[in-house]
């Protein structure tokens, strides 16, 4: 997807890559590194077909603590690899996002195989239809992908997101106006959308 606040789904090409298998076949293969940034430190894992995992908070319980779901869930053993150019794409796009200088994420290459059914369906409505500087609540969103009494499913898919920052969980809000819940915390929910011009920017 190339709309603002789109990204591209999958590798070698594809427009529609799901999973992170290592080419013709091959084993998956998960690359990793932490990433600093303004928001914290930041886990950063990506396979062959592209980014698949962004962690907040990422010392060293969190990290281990990630790097073990990938594990399990990915049936391969992540290698760190800071220099690797699948993770030095990922590494430019998230520091010219926090310096301002980038708004969308067309062209960045995301692992799309944690995610499954209803939460990958919605993850993807959000990535193409919610983009910088703007939010949606969960009812609305939910009636974009057809289950406009699925509120609580999309909280829920938002809570599990693999991707966040670059799939914009965090643009996604109650329908009164409050935050609402985000896997990084309700801090850093408020400093992304101060980021983006959502919310006013602290005074200190």
């Amino acid at each position: 997807m190339d709309s603002e606040g789109g990204v591209t789904g999958g590798g070698s090409g594809s427009a529609g890559s799901d999973a992170g298998t290592g080419g013709a076949g091959g084993p998956t293969t998960v690359e990793w590194c932490v990433a600093a940034s303004p928001i914290g430190p930041l886990l950063l894992a990506a396979t062959s077909a592209g980014l698949v995992t962004v962690a907040f908070h990422a010392r060293p319980a969190a990290r281990d603590a990630a790097l073990g779901q990938l594990r399990v869930r990915l049936g391969a053993e992540p290698v760190e690899a800071p220099g690797s150019e699948r993770l030095a794409e990922a590494i430019r796009a998230l520091a010219a996002y926090f310096a301002g200088e980038r708004r969308d994420w067309s062209g960045l290459r995301l692992d799309w195989s944690l995610t499954a059914g209803f939460q990958r369906e919605v993850l993807r409505e959000l990535a193409s239809s919610v983009p910088h500087g703007t939010v949606v609540g969960y009812g609305e969103l939910a009636a974009r992908v057809g289950r406009p009494d699925g509120a609580q499913a999309v909280g829920a898919a938002m809570g599990a997101n693999p991707l966040p920052v670059v799939v914009p969980c965090h643009r996604v809000v109650e329908s009164d106006g409050g935050l609402g819940g985000f896997g990084g915390g309700r801090e850093t929910k408020r400093q992304l959308l101060a980021l983006e011009g959502v919310l006013p920017r602290p005074l200190f």
